[in-house]
């Protein structure tokens, strides 16, 4: 969530409860105030037609007394809306004040509860707000107590109402009108909130489109622009641009620096190439011609003889590992500079039965087993194939070198749109945490060091090819108990072209020649 959005939902949100707050206690004030008059209105009114009620006592068959009650005839007469009305317990009598007679209307009796209400009320009132025949009553209700038998006793009550009806639908109406402007002045300050939060957050915005900018490399020299005030943003923006000043100095001054490390390894192996090859070839004649022209006369000559012709066999063997250090270091430095191979689209099975073949003369301890290779069949890919043979070479020779006892596999699996050509050995192993370090240049395990010979630059080689050819490298290892690789390549189609991004070769960029 944006902070623009988060920004415009919480005034939002404080303007909502501000206006509920607002309006429920308008209403309630209004509401109270205006009940709180007619209440006691009601209650005046009423208190004084009550005191003019008379009990009249009437003997009963059973030598008993039983109390009528009934309005005085002025009483009958509406009083400003007032409606009155008398119930007799005893027998049930209703005497209704005039205007309740003509309105075909009578007051509704008290229930159980509200009687009980009543007698427990310290006020010795209760008022009730009734609906009768769809109209809206405020109800003022008045116990009758009468002594009998030296006891009082609730005889009846009194009630006096009021129709307050309209009264209702003007309030009615109140709370509509509230809902209505509460609604509209939410949507209007959260559209006007909205439209602040973006104006005041668009340099936030202008940071976030300068910050794309240099995380894609396209333009470190893209500044933010800002013509606002110098508040927090103001200031926020200019320590932005100012930091993004610095950093394109930085950055500039490690290419530069990274270009002459990358023309350095690149001339430094051009230069090293040619001797180490005259070395090797001077090596190897005077070899032969040694063997062919010394004599061998006495022991001494035939051990000085033997001498001789190892040293120049070490000899021979370090400028042979020098060619291959260089070599390997010439790759990388066309992969540093961009080097874009080029691909066509390729058969693989016969590249790897010809990996497969010149496999059988590497130097090894252990069995070569030669898996089932099925999979590849008729399988097409778009790549390299003096690469791509390089890449398989680099893990045969590793799976060789690092395996003393057991046997070494190579065999091909078939997933959906890939195919993966898997490499098995029975060799050392590595620990889980060593895996995302041997792709890196001149990493070598400690298990490994000083038993086995090697640059550390293989693995590196490999996954610059594996990722030009937008493959993939499974590693499954367990030390002591051997190591799987396993090559996933995508498959196309015999006649499929996929065009090259448009990078800069390493010839066209003038790194390597």
């Amino acid at each position: 969530m944006s902070i623009r959005l988060r920004l415009t939902l919480w005034y939002t949100a404080i303007l909502s409860v501000t206006l509920l707050l607002f309006g429920y206690g308008l209403y309630w004030l209004l509401h109270y105030n205006y009940y709180s008059f007619i209440k006691e209105e009601l209650r005046a009114q009423g208190d004084m037609v009550f005191s003019r009620i008379q009990p009249r006592m009437t003997p009963t068959l059973g030598g008993g007394i039983s109390f009528d009650f009934a309005l005085q005839g002025r009483d009958n007469i509406g009083s400003a809306g007032k409606f009155y009305q008398i119930t007799n317990f005893e027998n049930g009598i209703i005497r209704p004040s005039t205007n309740l007679v003509e309105a075909n209307l009578t007051l509704p009796p008290l229930s159980e509860d509200s009687k009980r209400q009543l007698v427990r009320n310290e006020n010795n009132y209760l008022f009730e707000q009734k609906t009768i025949e769809n109209l809206a009553f405020l109800i003022y209700n008045r116990p009758i107590v009468v002594l009998k038998n030296g006891q009082p006793q609730l005889a009846g009550v009194f009630q006096a109402a009021v129709l307050v009806d309209t009264s209702e639908n003007l309030f009615s109406l109140v709370k509509r009108i509230l809902t209505f402007t509460a609604l509209l002045a939410v949507f209007l300050a959260a559209s006007f909130g909205w439209f602040l939060a973006r104006k005041a957050l668009r340099p936030i915005d202008q940071v976030i489109s300068a910050a794309n900018s240099i995380n894609k490399g396209a333009d470190l020299g893209n500044r933010i622009n800002y013509s606002g005030p110098g508040d927090e943003i103001g200031r926020l923006t200019s320590t932005i641009n100012g930091m993004l000043e610095r950093l394109q100095t930085a950055y500039s001054e490690l290419e530069e620096s990274y270009r002459r490390q990358r023309r350095f390894v690149s001339d430094a192996s051009h230069e090293l190439r040619t001797p180490l090859t005259t070395i090797r070839g001077n090596v190897e004649l005077l070899e032969k011609m040694w063997k062919r022209t010394v004599p061998i006369g006495t022991e001494n000559d035939r051990q000085q003889l033997e001498l001789s012709l190892e040293a120049m066999h070490d000899i021979a063997g370090e400028a042979e590992r020098m060619t291959r250090l260089v070599n390997d270091l010439l790759s990388l430095a066309r992969a540093d500079a961009g080097f874009q191979m080029s691909k066509i689209s390729l058969e693989l099975l016969p590249l790897v039965e010809d990996v497969k073949r010149r496999a059988k003369l590497f130097p090894r301890k252990v069995e070569w087993v030669s898996g089932d290779l099925s999979a590849l069949a008729g399988v097409y890919i778009y790549g390299n194939r003096d690469y791509l043979q390089q890449l398989i070479y680099i893990f045969l020779e590793n799976a060789f070198k690092f395996t003393e006892s057991g046997y070494v596999k190579m065999d091909a699996i078939r997933m959906d749109e890939q195919v993966g050509i898997r490499i098995e050995d029975t060799g050392i192993g590595m620990d889980k945490e060593e895996v995302p370090m041997i792709f890196e240049r001149f990493y070598r395990a400690d298990v490994s060091r000083g038993k086995t010979s090697g640059t550390g630059l293989g693995l590196s080689i490999a996954k610059w090819i594996i990722d030009e050819h937008q493959g993939s490298i499974e590693v499954k290892t367990l030390q002591g108990e051997g190591s799987t690789f396993i090559i996933w390549l995508p498959v196309s189609g015999p006649n499929d072209i996929i065009r090259a991004e448009a990078f800069p070769t390493a010839v066209e960029s003038g790194i390597i020649d």
